[in-house]
């Protein structure tokens, strides 16, 4: 018959598994850290037609974790659709912001920049190009 573990060890796998579950990102469900699209390999897949991207808004691509916005007629920016303040995933694109559901902090859509926080840092910008009608990851 074999020994039954030792109390210390039961109680360290349990404080183990309970770290990891501490380290998901707040409001995605989610214990993984994904590498950005260029790390992926993803570089020059295709996102979106440029006609796929409002002026004046933008299109979130959860998948990538990226927010594309047009500001301007023909002018594309992206950024990560990662929020600064505790890593939720932006959800909406409207009235010139890119906002966040979890704790209300809104970004401009032509730099990122924070409107309201409680965010203090701008979204991290993301490649891309545009090609013709194609909007690509860089």
């Amino acid at each position: 018959m074999t020994n039954p573990p030792a109390r210390r060890t039961v109680l360290g796998t349990g404080a183990a598994a309970a770290l990891l579950v501490g380290c998901s990102k707040y409001g995605d469900g989610s214990s993984e850290v994904s590498a950005s699209p260029a790390e992926s390999g993803a570089a020059g897949t295709e996102l979106a037609r440029t006609s796929d991207i409002p002026v004046g808004g933008g299109r979130i691509f959860k998948d990538r974790k990226i927010v594309v916005t047009q500001p301007t007629k023909g002018e594309f920016k992206a950024f990560s659709a990662i929020c600064t303040h505790q890593g939720c995933t932006v959800s909406t694109v409207a009235d010139g912001t890119i906002d966040c559901p979890c704790h209300g902090s809104k970004y401009r859509i032509t730099d990122a920049s924070v409107v309201k926080g409680p965010a203090t840092a701008p979204l991290p910008a993301e490649r891309i190009t545009v090609e013709k009608n194609s909007i690509r990851l860089a």
